[in-house]
């Protein structure tokens, strides 16, 4: 989990995010300044190793997200630039921590900084970048969106929390997979989408609007990472496809694929994710048989179902570019699928 997606292009199969990146595109100049400097230290190995990965690929989603939240009711302050700041740090230091709880040795095509400088490293830069961002939050001086993102720093932990103890386990149902993502991921992205109306001063209406289509977006986003994962490929998904697999991760497709199946397709499972019998044709193998039960497939339809909850969400909300733009990041998230 805690994917980054790719954007170097901005598009995907005809969708794009083009204009959400030209609608930001000088505010993300802010952003991308001032999490050079807010990554700087005089201990040589924070910079070091937070350039790293910061600098490593992708256009940063969540921020802009936040920049246009903020933009879409007007804002006209410098607070956004903080706090979308500090929605990529947060984000960044989720990835740090991830990489070693999984024991990743791949993000974006390049080796994550934990087979690099180990994993204590790791970790304690994590923590170094979240002290960081919650620094900006403050410097911000809003407290509301001090608590949106606190309080989401704090759920993204219990999903972190609640990810071990499903770990390798099968019986794991798809309502308690699900509140594993909505903690993990979708909380960062609602949380990014909220404090951008919070600090214009939006109404509470407002603020529920995108706070709902953050959380959806993030559901969706996580669903087609899993489906990506067998089905993709590195391009998409940013890190190389069959990795949730090998590591032996429980995902959406994994569940329904064997809850569906035989019983000898059960004590498949059993070997490949709960033994790491999971080499090369063991994923052929599992790829087949999410095949053969729509898991894939299923898992793609739930994204597109939460993908449209997202979009429910913003449409009472009155016309704008900024709103358009969110539109397509909808559309863009899917599309890695289509």
């Amino acid at each position: 989990m805690g994917v980054v997606l790719n954007l170097e292009d901005g598009k995907r199969n005809g969708a794009s995010i083009e204009r959400l990146i030209g609608l930001t595109k000088d505010d993300m100049a802010r952003v991308n300044d001032l999490i050079l400097s807010k990554a700087g230290s005089d201990v040589e190995l924070i910079p070091q190793l937070a350039r790293h990965l910061i600098s490593s690929g992708g256009k940063r989603l969540r921020p802009m997200i936040t920049l246009a939240a903020a933009q879409m009711f007007g804002y006209s302050g410098e607070g956004h630039v903080k706090l979308a700041t500090s929605v990529e740090f947060m984000h960044t230091a989720t990835l740090l921590h991830d990489d070693v709880v999984d024991e990743s040795d791949m993000r974006r095509g390049k080796k994550t900084a934990r087979t690099i400088w180990g994993n204590q490293a790791s970790v304690l830069v994590g923590d170094y970048l979240l002290g960081q961002a919650f620094r900006m939050m403050v410097d911000v001086g809003s407290l509301e969106a001090l608590d949106v993102l606190s309080s989401a720093a704090s759920i993204i932990a219990e999903g972190e929390v609640m990810q071990l103890g499903v770990s390798k386990n099968l019986e794991t149902t798809e309502d308690e997979y699900l509140s594993v993502i909505k903690a993990k991921t979708a909380a960062l992205f609602s949380a990014a989408a909220e404090v951008g109306p919070i600090i214009a001063e939006a109404s509470r209406n407002d603020r529920a609007a995108l706070r709902s289509f953050g959380i959806n977006l993030g559901l969706a986003f996580q669903l087609v990472d899993d489906a990506l994962d067998y089905g993709g490929s590195s391009r998409d998904l940013g890190k190389n496809v069959g990795d949730d697999f090998r590591e032996g991760k429980v995902t959406l497709p994994v569940i329904l694929s064997y809850r569906r199946g035989s019983e000898e397709e059960r004590l498949f499972w059993k070997r490949a994710i709960e033994e790491n019998q999971n080499d090369d044709d063991a994923l052929a193998k599992a790829i087949g048989l999410m095949n053969r039960h729509g898991s894939i497939g299923d898992t793609i339809a739930r994204a597109r179902h939460f993908g449209e909850i997202a979009r429910d969400a913003l449409a009472p909300l009155k016309s704008t570019p900024q709103k358009a733009a969110l539109f397509d990041v909808i559309d863009f998230c899917i599309s890695r699928v289509s």
